[in-house]
């Protein structure tokens, strides 16, 4: 049987058009069964059958109590998750949900061309990518940089685009381990055109991959 993930796209907040063309986008990746749901119950339920969870631009408070301590539990005994784009502006009242990601979104400029760099070829989400990627995004920015509690894979080139804060110390993608599980996440994957553009679909399949442990 191919890795299940279960997609949970729910959103209390800003909900993004684009989330139907990314679910459909991630059924198509090779490798995997997809579950796709917006109940906050399918989180309350074992997850053991997954091998990763992922919250595709999700936003606001989208769980339960009971959801977020399977969840916690999942991931600490070797379950995978992964958030894509407004999965960083989820559960900011869950304290244990900005350390599992990473990073908390902060504010983003306007959606528009600007450039990725390439921190670490060697991964399944970057190791197809140029040095220099040339994308359109909102180029998020966050409360604080991850760098020192994550593997950056991905920064941001504040000088190709207009109105980023970060500085030169930007990252847009990275992974870690959580308890005996794996964690990676994208800011990436704002506009429908994202789910149809193939170096982005890659990228995502590759941190899907890892994180779901596929092939190993």
């Amino acid at each position: 049987m191919a890795p299940r993930l279960l997609v949970h796209t729910r959103t209390t907040g800003y909900r993004h058009d684009s989330i139907p063309d990314a679910v459909a986008a991630v059924r198509e990746f090779t490798g995997f069964d997809v579950d796709a749901t917006e109940d906050p119950a399918a989180l309350e339920q074992p997850l053991d059958g997954y091998a990763a969870v992922v919250f595709l631009s999700t936003s606001g408070e989208i769980l339960t109590p009971a959801g977020r301590a399977r969840l916690a539990a999942y991931v600490a005994a070797g379950g995978g998750f992964a958030g894509v784009h407004a999965a960083a502006c989820t559960e900011y009242d869950w304290p244990h949900y900005g350390e599992l990601l990473g990073a908390r979104f902060d504010r983003h400029p306007e959606y528009q061309p600007g450039r990725a760099l390439v921190e670490d070829h060697d991964h399944p989400a970057t190791r197809h990518l140029p040095a220099a990627w040339d994308f359109i995004d909102e180029w998020y920015d966050f409360r604080d940089s991850p760098r020192g509690r994550v593997r950056v894979l991905l920064s941001a080139d504040e000088t190709s685009y207009d109105g980023g804060r970060m500085g030169d110390d930007h990252p847009l993608a990275w992974c870690r381990e959580q308890g005996a599980g794996r964690v990676f996440y994208t800011a990436l994957g704002h506009a429908r055109e994202a789910y149809r553009d193939p170096a982005f679909l890659a990228h995502l399949h590759g941190g899907l991959a890892w994180t779901a442990r596929l092939g190993q």
